[in-house]
């Protein structure tokens, strides 16, 4: 059977009365992410707000939007959407502050680990907000491909999953990451936690390690794990942050092998972050060549818009459900949870010469 690759999903619908748009945290995510998504879906943005008040007029200047001089004031914006893009141990000191019934769009991870997943499930319960966590790794134009390819049945069951990164990162970007115990996995890998469960589900366990590097002090920069799913599925990562020997031999991948199929993705953007690469999908049918899908947008910024539309969607009534709700994202805290319990672990012993 012959595929058309052209008929893939690859975007998620735009609210058809989008709201106002608050954004509190002016980091960089904000300029390379947030701002350049909405303003791409022509979604409204009312201000940002960020407590290093010259970084918010300097962001806001750039998009022009307007920067509010307290969080006060960016709260009381009417009918906003609040999107907080902040550090992940900041959640609970803003989401006390928001109105009640409040639509709001948590920046990854749900907190610094499952304790605070829970207390910001918890309280995001007691003020009835419509909450979601922007784990937008899932509604980017080559994952939504994929979990259409595999809804359409074109892989088959899939049997064999590896996520595969071999390349260096510029960790010195993100400063808030030093000193922090949980590095890998609560702020990168998870994005590919997410991504596994929502196209598979969640898996009954896992067994990983998570270690630093030499050349960092950062907590940890590489990651090897092994998820159990059904008996006959391999669903593996790895993970090295530290190959800092030229482009050649650098990767960032997830394979998907099916009974009937299988799809490779190419993480373009973690190629030379933050200018990156093109990302890639392709596709294959067993006795097929493999077809190269043309993708309509990259992981960054396009899949920012999915996770805004799917938000304000869900909030008007017009989406049934909400992919990442903070009772989604739980799971994928719960499952890094698993994984640095794991990796705290000593390995079976290897029995000794008799």
């Amino acid at each position: 059977m012959s595929i058309d690759v052209t008929a893939l999903r690859q975007s998620w619908p735009r609210p058809s009365l989008p709201e106002p748009i608050v954004i509190i945290g002016a980091g960089g995510i904000v300029n390379d992410a947030h701002l350049p998504a909405y303003r791409l879906a022509g979604l409204p943005v009312a201000g940002v707000f960020d407590l290093d008040a010259e970084r918010a007029r300097t962001v806001a200047a750039r998009w022009g939007t307007h920067a509010f001089a307290t969080l006060d004031e960016a709260i009381a914006t009417r009918g906003a959407v609040y999107d907080l893009a902040l550090p992940p141990g900041a959640h609970l000191d803003v989401l006390p502050r928001l109105p009640d019934g409040a639509a709001v769009l948590l920046q990854k991870p749900m907190g610094r680990d499952l304790a605070e997943a829970t207390a910001i499930l918890e309280l995001c319960r007691k003020k009835r907000l419509t909450a979601a966590v922007n784990f937008q790794l899932r509604f980017s134009p080559m994952m939504l491909a994929v979990a259409d390819a595999v809804e359409r049945g074109w892989l088959g069951r899939l049997v064999d999953v590896e996520v595969h990164l071999n390349l260096v990162t510029p960790w010195h970007l993100f400063p808030f990451l030093k000193g922090m115990p949980r590095v890998e996995i609560a702020v990168h890998s998870i994005h590919y936690l997410d991504t596994i469960r929502a196209i598979l589900g969640n898996p009954s366990g896992v067994h990983a390690r998570t270690l630093g590097h030499p050349s960092t002090d950062l907590a940890q920069t590489r990651t090897s794990a092994i998820f159990d799913f059904a008996p006959d599925q391999r669903v593996t990562f790895s993970i090295n942050h530290n190959h800092d020997f030229g482009r050649r031999f650098q990767d960032a991948s997830f394979r998907f092998e099916g009974t009937e199929g299988a799809a490779m993705v190419k993480l373009g953007l973690l190629l030379n972050y933050p200018e990156g690469e093109p990302d890639e999908l392709w596709i294959t049918r067993k006795g097929e060549d493999w077809t190269q899908v043309p993708l309509e947008g990259k992981w960054f910024p396009h899949a920012f818009i999915g996770t805004m539309s799917n938000l304000q969607r869900y909030a008007a009534g017009e989406d049934s459900a909400l992919a990442t709700s903070v009772e989604d994202a739980w799971h994928t805290m719960a499952l890094a949870e698993a994984a640095f319990e794991s990796a705290a672990q000593p390995a079976t012993p290897i029995k000794a010469h008799p």
